[in-house]
């Protein structure tokens, strides 16, 4: 399975386009759609938005082979971007380590969706940004269309 293109957009929207590096949330210099720089990267001159599309695209990859090597049961379409998104942006290891990963590979997907919601702190009060895109998550969880208004 691939992310979609809802899910796709779902992680522009979300990250926002820079072309040039700045600092994310946690100090780390970051570019385009929310890619954090390797040692070996450096954007002197900054990135166009084709660039940066493309290196999402790479990134994106990592996050679908983390969902699929981590979930042990079906997934529909919009469980699946839901969970790629989630790994995105917390990466592989907070899905690894988290009750909603536990809810889902025991069968309790209703329980492991709700769990997405929980996901919006940052430095421990809810961020506006981070419950907007958890519950544009839900909304791909649960296949209700929404994820596109939010």
């Amino acid at each position: 399975m691939n992310l979609s293109a809802a899910g796709l957009e779902l992680i522009k929207r979300s990250e926002g386009f820079r072309g040039r590096t700045y600092l994310d949330v946690n100090g780390l210099p970051t570019i385009g759609y929310g890619h954090r720089l390797l040692h070996t990267e450096s954007f002197p001159d900054g990135i166009g938005e084709a660039q940066a599309a493309e290196i999402l695209l790479s990134d994106v990859r990592g996050a679908e082979q983390a969902v699929q090597h981590l979930v042990k049961v079906a997934l529909t379409q919009g469980q699946f971007d839901a969970l790629v998104d989630f790994c995105f942006n917390l990466g592989a290891g907070r899905l690894a380590a988290s009750t909603l990963l536990r809810d889902l590979n025991a069968g309790h997907r209703d329980a492991a969706g709700e769990q997405l919601l929980r996901w919006d702190l940052a430095g421990g009060k809810e961020n506006p940004g981070l419950r907007a895109r958890r519950e544009a998550e839900f909304a791909l969880w649960r296949g209700d269309g929404q994820a596109a208004a939010a």
